[in-house]
């Protein structure tokens, strides 16, 4: 793999649709799976994990545009550009991953205002002053809970990793498949 740019104006290939297939199936599968933990199996995200799935909302739609600019050979700098914006993505994903884990693990603080995550609402009022204080919005220092062995941010560290690899090989590869 060579690491210039003039590999982003070699012709788009099987690797690029590839890339961009495994990116998009991938980002979505992986905040599908926070969407799925935090309402189907009742994880309230704190505002760290909700700022760590915005990489993966701005990821999507244009990885989904990468596979459409792949499948069609159209543009090969805008597919290997649109490729490199996920990895890119993935890389600032990584970095928010690794802050919360260490906010998780107490290796440095968590930003002050870390209890402003999405509520749920009564919709009955005579409970509403009840709610208000059982309702706990979770704090960045502790985490919502653990899945063979890791927190979910320890898990997004994995994943985006994955996908910062795949994404920086897809977008400057100019090896034929």
């Amino acid at each position: 793999m060579s690491l210039s740019l003039k590999a982003l104006n070699h012709p788009v290939d099987k690797i690029q649709t590839a890339t961009a297939a495994i990116l998009f199936i991938g980002m979505a599968g992986t905040v599908g799976t926070a969407l799925a933990f935090e309402h189907w199996g009742g994880f309230m995200p704190c505002k760290l994990c909700l700022e760590q799935r915005t990489p993966y909302y701005i990821g999507i739609p244009l990885m989904a545009a990468a596979l459409l600019f792949a499948k069609a050979k159209w543009s090969p700098v805008l597919t290997r550009v649109l490729l490199l914006i996920g990895a890119l993505l993935m890389s600032y994903g990584l970095m928010l991953a690794i802050y919360h884990t260490g906010v998780e693990l107490k290796y440095w603080p968590g930003p002050a205002d870390c209890s402003t995550a999405s509520m749920s609402i009564t919709t009955e009022a005579g409970s509403l002053l009840g709610n208000i204080n059982k309702i706990r919005p979770p704090a960045c220092d502790e985490a919502a809970g653990h899945f063979l062995g890791l927190s979910f941010p320890g898990w997004n560290i994995l994943a985006s990793v994955l996908f910062a690899a795949v994404g920086f090989y897809g977008a400057f590869s100019t090896r034929k498949a």
